[in-house]
């Protein structure tokens, strides 16, 4: 049965092992987490799944539609909803609580955010383009990226999927097989090995990873 719950990634900082070596970590605040809907296959649903909700919010703050599908679970308002897919029918219960201690026996987990918006970027920044010459007869367009158009004048405008400047950053990326170097549970904290996309402050989700085996 599948291991997850939510968090929040509050930040890095550096452990040492029993050898001595410097480990960068990622200290993860891991729910708890409140079961607000279970789905079954043999349902109306057609799946398995679990929905989660972390971090409590103000009932004024929260939409009636949304706070009438709280209630329905018994759960105060959450901030960060996702719901959790299972290959078998879960045993969850709405009103339960997910916590960090239920990763006690896992090595590696999978962790997903959403990376860091940077605005808008140009070529160079965002496909890593060379650039134009830096030389003479260059001027003005060395971060420029020249024609786009198709080489024939039968085919119309720029073809679909051309690397141009745009939107960089701000996309859901996960992370596997990130090492589990320590969890307190009085703090409802999961320590892992390695970077975690996002901000500080930035909601996560994490699942016990398929390479922990």
């Amino acid at each position: 049965m599948s291991i997850a719950i939510l968090g929040k990634k509050l930040g890095m900082t550096q452990v040492f092992d029993d050898t001595g070596a410097r480990v960068p970590v990622t200290v993860l605040e891991a729910g708890p987490c409140v079961v607000i809907q279970v789905k079954r296959a043999d349902g109306a649903d057609g799946y398995n799944a679990v929905q989660l909700g972390f971090d409590e919010k103000r009932a004024k703050n929260t939409s009636k539609p949304l706070l009438g599908h709280f209630d329905r679970a018994k759960a105060s308002p959450q901030r960060f909803v996702r719901e959790i897919r299972y290959a078998q029918p879960p045993e969850l219960k709405c009103g339960d609580q997910v916590t960090v201690e239920a990763f006690n026996e896992v090595k590696k987990v999978d962790v997903q955010g959403t990376s860091k918006g940077k605005g808008f970027a140009g070529w160079m920044k965002r496909w890593n383009f060379s650039g134009q010459r830096a030389s003479h007869g260059a001027s003005l367009s060395h971060r420029r990226g020249g024609a786009q158009g198709r080489t024939y004048s039968t085919s119309k405008g720029v073809p679909k999927g051309k690397k141009l400047p745009g939107h960089l950053g701000h996309e859901k990326v996960t992370v596997k097989g990130l090492v589990v170097i320590k969890i307190d549970a009085d703090r409802n904290l999961l320590i892992v090995k390695g970077p975690v996309p996002g901000p500080n402050g930035g909601y996560v989700k994490i699942r016990k990873s398929l390479l922990d085996r």
